[in-house]
């Protein structure tokens, strides 16, 4: 037996890397970060009876009171039909539609599952009743389909 010497592919050479120096890494730091507390006092400090305060002046107190705008809440509009409901435990008031609503939106929540699960099962009832008969209808159709091209292809030509 005569040995045969194996195909010789093209090849490509490459030339071969640059040498690059390590690079040196310095070990990061982070700068932690730091506050200085704010102190504020409330509003309402006021000095101890017999101590003069900066603002000593007892009418330029008064007006500032009477000018500052204490914070209110705004409620949104709530319609008339809409019944409150107080969150236990808390000072919190939920508006919630009336019963009217509530009984549509549960009813139209029901039926649509409901009928969801329905047609589900029913389609895969069908579809258990159904797949023999197709599978039947397919093997007849491709045998008569293989037995007709088997014939044509018998070697004769056609007319």
């Amino acid at each position: 037996m005569e040995w045969v010497e194996p195909p010789k592919l093209p090849s490509l050479l490459l030339p071969n890397a640059p040498n690059l120096p390590i690079p040196i890494l310095e070990v990061p730091t982070a700068d932690l970060p730091s506050y200085k507390p704010l102190v504020v006092p409330p509003n309402t400090l006021r000095p101890p009876p017999g101590i003069e305060g900066i603002n000593s002046d007892p009418e330029s107190e008064s007006s500032a009171d009477k000018t500052a705008n204490p914070t209110t809440t705004t409620k949104p509009n709530i319609p008339p039909e809409a019944q409150i409901i107080q969150v236990p435990f808390t000072d919190i008031e939920v508006p919630m539609p009336t019963t009217t609503i509530m009984t549509t939106a549960a009813t139209t929540a029901f039926i649509s599952v409901a009928a969801t699960l329905a047609a589900t099962s029913l389609f895969k009832y069908l579809v258990m009743l159904m797949k023999p008969i197709f599978k039947q209808a397919w093997n007849k159709m491709t045998k008569k389909a293989g037995s007709s091209n088997s014939s044509s292809s018998s070697g004769q030509p056609d007319s």
